[in-house]
């Protein structure tokens, strides 16, 4: 499987906040990266990411973790660093009870903010590494005015060689407040799913747990499917917002005209919700590619995405037999 995106540091205070601390732990995570991630370390698939990065301390540190991940770094692009190539980091305060997670991004000149439709050999890539998948999303589109022209060239190619093509829907504020928000995001994200099989975000769907119905999910995945033809699979998580340390989960997906719904996990306990969208995506990329049926493939991802909630960082500590477990049932007793 492979991604395209950017890896990003996060400085993370831990139990403080950010504007209070005087010591951060360092962590990795990016949208898209987040996703190959678990699939290497959590379900032990092999993964790559395609990536710029500034040849410098920040740089090599970013390399670092994605080696200990166990993802294939040997198609990062390397650029001269400077103070107009640059590599991203943000800082984020996870929030508690009331107080809501917040967080300050320093993302501007980027390494793989640069990058331009021509520079990688996306033929190469697909044809020779035997990609059975590939995944990009809206935060990498969202970075610059050439990044949706290198995921449209990489999507189209990934296709022509026989990759199954997802594309998350993800917005950040912090990428589009100052060039259209949301509206000009969903444009773009228009634009690339005509390349995609496969979508992580529905459309013009209340995606509240509390206010989930069946039928109308269904009508909103045929809309999609309706307006972009190749689309094969819709899928969402679903997701009710009770404090910052207390959500309810589950997910949706919508392929061949049936609708598979995971089971409700309700009143969990909260230590960090960052990544866990990517962690449900992983969750069921996984249970696609290992030729498990719709039902387990979503199941999985809510699962896995119950238990990223649990560990700190953009990306999961657990295990598959945990994940599986879970699914099956078990809680939160000991294991001795």
């Amino acid at each position: 499987m492979v991604s395209l995106g950017e890896v990003l540091l996060r400085f993370d205070p831990e139990n403080e906040r950010i504007h209070t601390a005087r010591i951060f732990r360092v962590f990795d995570g990016g949208a898209e990266y987040n996703v190959a991630r678990s699939l290497a370390k959590v379900f032990r698939r092999q993964t790559a990411i395609v990536t710029a990065l500034a040849d410098n301390a920040l740089g090599r540190l970013a390399e670092d973790f994605v080696f200990q991940a166990g993802v294939d770094t040997s198609e990062i692009v390397w650029l001269e660093g400077g103070t107009d190539t640059r590599n991203g980091i943000y800082f984020i305060e996870r929030g508690f009870g009331l107080r809501a997670p917040a967080s300050c991004f320093d993302r501007a000149n980027t390494a793989v903010s640069q990058l331009k439709t021509g520079e990688i050999n996306w033929h190469e890539i697909f044809n020779q590494g035997g990609t059975r998948w590939f995944h990009t999303g809206g935060v990498f589109a969202g970075l610059s005015e050439t990044t949706p022209d290198v995921a449209c060239e990489a999507m189209i190619e990934a296709r022509k060689n026989g990759a199954i093509v997802s594309f998350d829907l993800n917005y950040r504020d912090s990428l589009w407040k100052n060039k259209g928000g949301r509206e000009a995001a969903n444009a773009v994200n228009r634009e690339l799913l005509p390349f995609a099989d496969v979508v992580f975000g529905a459309m013009d769907f209340d995606a509240r747990l509390s206010h989930f119905d069946a039928e109308k999910f269904r009508l909103a995945a045929e809309k999609m499917t309706g307006e972009f033809p190749d689309l094969k699979i819709v899928c969402s998580t679903l997701r009710e917002v009770h404090s910052a340390s207390r959500h309810g989960l589950s997910a949706v997906c919508y392929t061949g005209g049936e609708v598979f719904k995971a089971k409700n996990y309700k009143n969990i306990d909260v230590l960090d919700r960052v990544g866990s969208g990517d962690a449900f995506a992983s969750g069921l990329i996984y249970g696609l590619l290992a030729e498990k049926d719709f039902q387990y493939a979503v199941e999985c991802g809510a699962a896995h995405a119950v238990l990223a909630m649990t560990a700190p960082g953009d990306n999961s500590a657990a295990t598959l037999a945990e994940v599986e477990n879970l699914m099956q049932g078990a809680g939160g007793n000991v294991n001795r």
